[in-house]
């Protein structure tokens, strides 16, 4: 009988060593989570600053709107061997091969797609 409890004293002992260790680990995420949410929020700060300081230079960057709205854009090169959402771009912009023109309407989303293609075509406002 002497043996069995020696032997389960070890086990609990075993067992309190374990628990202690878990609980030392766990203290130490926490401490890592904290850190890191602190890192995270220093480096939005830090992006939203930078962004507001960028701000005024990109409107003035920002291309006049023509009078009717509307903008004539020329496929000036061909959209063989480039990648597949240039060429795909093309295509939303209703060009379908080289020299083709068209008049799409002139706003954010279209001046996105030509700003996407611009090494590929020409733009001109619609009275010209």
């Amino acid at each position: 009988m002497p043996k069995k409890a020696a032997g389960s004293t070890k086990k609990k002992a075993t067992k309190a060593a374990k628990k202690t260790t878990a609980k030392k680990t766990t203290a130490k995420k926490t401490t890592a989570k904290k850190t890191t949410a602190t890192k995270t929020t220093a480096k939005k700060a830090t992006k939203a600053t930078k962004t507001a300081a960028s701000a005024p230079a990109k409107a003035a960057v920002k291309p006049a709107a023509t009078k009717s709205g509307r903008v004539r854009v020329r496929q000036v090169r061909s959209g063989i061997g480039h990648a597949q959402p240039y060429r795909r771009t093309l295509r939303a912009l209703g060009l379908k091969h080289h020299q083709d023109e068209t008049v799409v309407p002139d706003n954010p989303s279209t001046r996105g797609m030509i700003h996407k293609v611009r090494h590929l075509v020409s733009v001109t406002s619609e009275e010209a």
